[in-house]
């Protein structure tokens, strides 16, 4: 679990990050899952984007992909979800 501090910490970092993955009004299914644990495990930091033909909620979506993928979530903005799981073999971010 972050602290609030960390997810302060990991929100500035994804600020200037842009959207790898989107969701559309397929909704998820496992191969997105598949495709975020891969990207996350190289990169720990990233956001994944909600079109607007997607049916449901953001937050709803944000904390399945979460759970179902492993990684903690950082914030849900708009459309916008900032997911962050720490790397075991390409670490890079370091939390205070």
């Amino acid at each position: 679990m972050l602290t609030g501090k960390q997810k302060r910490y990991l929100r500035s970092l994804a600020h200037h990050l842009q959207p790898i993955f989107q969701v559309g009004k397929g909704g998820m299914n496992d191969q997105l899952v598949r495709h975020v644990e891969d990207a996350i495990e190289k990169r720990e930091l990233m956001k994944v984007s909600v079109l607007n033909n997607c049916l449901e909620d953001p937050r709803e979506i944000a904390g399945e992909l979460a759970s179902r993928s492993g990684s903690e979530l950082v914030q849900v903005i708009g459309k916008t979800i900032v997911l962050y799981k720490e790397s075991t073999d390409n670490k890079q971010i370091e939390l205070p």
